[in-house]
């Protein structure tokens, strides 16, 4: 072929090559483009769904180039008795797409069903109109069935919020109804995820998201302004906490009852005599009743009460956040509520099954106004540590990436489960594992240190600051740490369950309050730990002693794991230890127990800095040690040839220990005797306790290990020689051990 002709084809081929790339980047281009755009659609009925549908519209609007919102109205937004509460959606600068009436008024069971087929025969039209690709639904309303049967027959995907929770009355079922009907579920809490695995749901069609309402109430919510709020509702001579929030629902189940209970906790209320804002109730069956009630009462006109029918979702969380207390049915006091530590009185069945934080006391039979008015002397002007049950504040930026995350080319068709999961966590373990974490904190008598630790048992990032030597400034230390490690733990993609918190001295762990502390950390005694920082960082917390914190951390990630019993003894500047016995940590009735470095093996030992003599700490622990080497080192007897020590530098314990290494005689006396004390010690334990393992934890535990089971070998009693002495392989006992006090109980949502 001629040189020429073969250029031309060549050149030819270039072009066609190129032409054909540039259609294809073309093409993708365009198929990225419309992968992007997302149609959501997201329906409200109500005051109630729309404080948690807001953040997710908000941030549904806040990304143009990944979707475009449809709004929906309808329920009893748009009913004048209700507040007409649509307006606030305009206010909020959101373009409502359809008002649908679908109330036929009534307030019976009746007008329930009526309703939903008002809104069935409406619903087509403008789900035709608007071609969502998703719809956004809430909860447990009737308006919600009806307009995910609506959607699901109209083979639009459908978001279902809030599902897989447990509650009473008719709610429930419409709720697993929904779920049923629903192609996707962002729930709020691990219980609620496994309720709807359990009912067959797709376990990657799940997302454990929280509350979107909680990425509002977790701002810092003693606004500056929050007192013009409170006097705007409730008159200017009201006090904060000085004031009642109540909200009562009808139970359609049992409707009759529940307007009784209504008139009681009303009666209650007045004699009661505190400032009261009241709201009306919702638009369920009863509700009409449950109003006559509340004006043959006289309520509205009543000097103490505030009656109103809608108050802007940001206005009343701060009129929750600053009650002396919340009462009725309203979900809001067992979820919402928590989150500012409100105390909260729960009437009736409505919410029996959910979850809910300490600051909850039911009166499930609410059957006498003495009864409810005893509720209110316990639960008025109380405060309960910040709970985060329902959510961390990050549940919008999950629900988006989850919206992303659709796939409109995957079948429409769902596809159930079966059977049900018995694990839900093994489904997806690699994430549970990375992220549920805590946040640990360990207050030593030199450092205090913080770590966000994740399920695994790794340290994921560790902060570390001399500790203050005053109460003030060691709390502002605390909380600064802490604060700094949250902001970090978002970009770590670790989720913090819960703080945990290691100190020495005697700790009372039910209430969170080091009694007494070592002579080691100055200004720490009678110090109410839980409720400072539960309230900075709205999130539990739980304390212990560091000899505990060591015990649990070997539970969880070192020796005793799998273990029923175990004692760990913990040998450093100190002696401490906890005792595992029967799985659970043992604390005594004073929380006194495994103050192991106390045990006294000796009637004249020497003195112990607890006062008193002869004990193992005297012998045993670093300080004694160190005492023991700073005599021979006056004496001039404890430098060896060919042992390396400078004049400058102080005597330790390390120095006595490389004397004996270096075949010092006196050193070596000096550490067996320690052994001695600390084995006879032990001996003690086991005789009392009879664990099957014990476990040496610290610097000095290496030292130790095999002189101390010698001792026992020696000494104890037959039954207990073979009892294993082990070496500890975890680097951080209190660090790890404060982080399994939030990894196991926060997980099993135990408060």
């Amino acid at each position: 072929m001629p040189l020429n002709i073969w250029k031309a084809h060549e050149q030819y081929f270039l072009r066609m090559q190129r032409n054909k790339e540039k259609k294809s980047m073309e093409k993708m281009e365009e198929s990225n483009q419309c992968k992007r755009k997302l149609r959501v659609c997201v329906a409200t009925c109500n005051r109630a769904d729309y404080s948690k549908l807001a953040p997710i519209m908000s941030g549904i609007k806040s990304h143009p180039e990944d979707f475009e919102l449809e709004v929906v109205v309808l329920g009893s937004h748009l009913i004048d008795d209700y507040g007409n509460t649509f307006r606030m959606i305009e206010q909020d600068d959101f373009d409502i797409g359809s008002k649908l009436h679908t109330i036929v008024r009534g307030e019976d069971e009746a007008a329930m069903v009526e309703s939903v087929g008002l809104a069935l025969v409406k619903l087509p039209d403008v789900i035709q109109r608007l071609k969502p690709d998703i719809l956004v639904v809430h909860g447990d309303r009737f308006d919600a069935l009806a307009l995910a049967t609506a959607a699901a027959l109209m083979n639009i995907r459908i978001l279902h919020l809030e599902g897989g929770e447990v509650s009473g009355t008719i709610d429930d079922s419409i709720r697993h109804a929904i779920s049923k009907l629903a192609h996707y579920h962002a729930c709020c809490t691990r219980m609620a995820e496994q309720h709807l695995i359990a009912m067959c749901e797709d376990h990657s069609r799940i997302l454990l998201a929280g509350c979107p309402s909680y990425d509002k109430l977790l701002l810092p919510h003693h606004r500056e302004d929050y007192m013009d709020i409170i006097k705007s509702w409730l008159g200017d001579k009201v006090q904060e906490g000085d004031y009642i929030v109540a909200l009562q629902h009808p139970v359609t189940t049992d409707i009759q009852h529940s307007i009784k209970i209504y008139g009681l906790m009303l009666d209650a209320l007045i004699s009661f005599n505190k400032k009261t804002l009241i709201l009306f109730p919702n638009i369920d069956a009863g509700s009409k009743e449950m109003v006559r009630v509340m004006r043959r009462k006289g309520i509205e006109q009543h000097p103490n009460f505030r009656a109103v029918k809608h108050i802007p979702f940001e206005q009343f969380i701060q009129l929750v956040s600053h009650a002396g207390c919340m009462i009725g049915n309203s979900s809001c006091g067992v979820r919402e509520a928590g989150a500012f530590g409100t105390p909260v009185i729960n009437l009736g069945t409505r919410q029996t099954g959910r979850e809910t934080g300490e600051n909850v006391l039911h009166v499930r039979d609410a059957d006498t106004h003495n009864k409810i008015y005893h509720a209110l002397e316990l639960q008025f002007g109380k405060r309960y540590p910040c709970s985060k049950i329902y959510g961390d504040g990050n549940a919008v930026p999950r629900i988006l990436k989850f919206l992303r995350s659709i796939d409109l080319d995957e079948p429409l068709q769902k596809t159930f489960c079966f059977p049900p999961v018995k694990d839900p966590i093994s489904q997806d373990i690699d994430h549970i594992l990375e992220t549920q974490s805590a946040l640990a904190v360990d207050l030593g008598g030199t450092n205090l240190r913080v770590a966000i630790v994740c399920m695994r048992g790794t340290i994921v990032k560790k902060y570390s600051q001399p500790n203050p030597k005053t109460f003030e400034a060691r709390m502002e230390l605390i909380l600064k740490m802490c604060n700094d490690a949250m902001r970090d733990a978002v970009g770590l993609n670790c989720r913090i369950l819960g703080v945990g918190v290691s100190t020495g001295g005697r700790v009372n762990p039910q209430d969170g309050v080091v009694l007494h502390s070592t002579k080691l950390i100055q200004e720490w005694s009678s110090v109410d730990l839980r409720t400072p920082i539960s309230d900075a960082l709205h999130l539990p917390v739980w304390v212990d002693n560091d000899g505990n914190c060591a015990a649990l951390a070997e539970r969880k990630f070192g020796h005793g794991k799998g273990v029923e019993n175990f004692v760990t003894v913990i040998t450093g500047t100190g002696i401490g230890g906890g005792i595992i016995h029967h799985n659970e940590l043992v604390h005594g009735s004073t929380f006194c127990a495994a103050e192991l470095g106390h045990i006294m093996v000796s009637l004249e030992g020497p003195e112990c800095m607890c006062g008193s003599r002869g004990c193992i700490e005297a012998y045993a622990s670093g300080m004694a040690l160190q005492r023991e080497a700073k005599k021979l080192h006056d004496e001039d007897l404890l430098k060896v040839e060919g042992m390396d020590m400078k004049l400058s530098e102080p005597i330790t314990a390390a120095h006595l220990i490389n004397a004996a290494k270096m075949g010092n005689s006196k050193a070596d006396a000096v550490l067996t005797k320690a052994a001695t004390a600390l084995g006879v010690g032990i001996i003690n334990i086991l005789h009392i306790v009879n664990p099957s393992q014990v476990i040496l934890s610290g610097v000095l535990a290496s030292c130790y290990q095999a002189p101390v089971q010698h001792v026992i070998s020696q000494r104890a009693l037959f039954s207990v020689q073979n009892i294993k002495v082990v070496t500890s392989d975890l680097e951080e006992p209190a660090l790890l051990g404060a982080a399994s006090m939030v990894l196991d109980y926060a997980t099993r949502r135990i408060y």
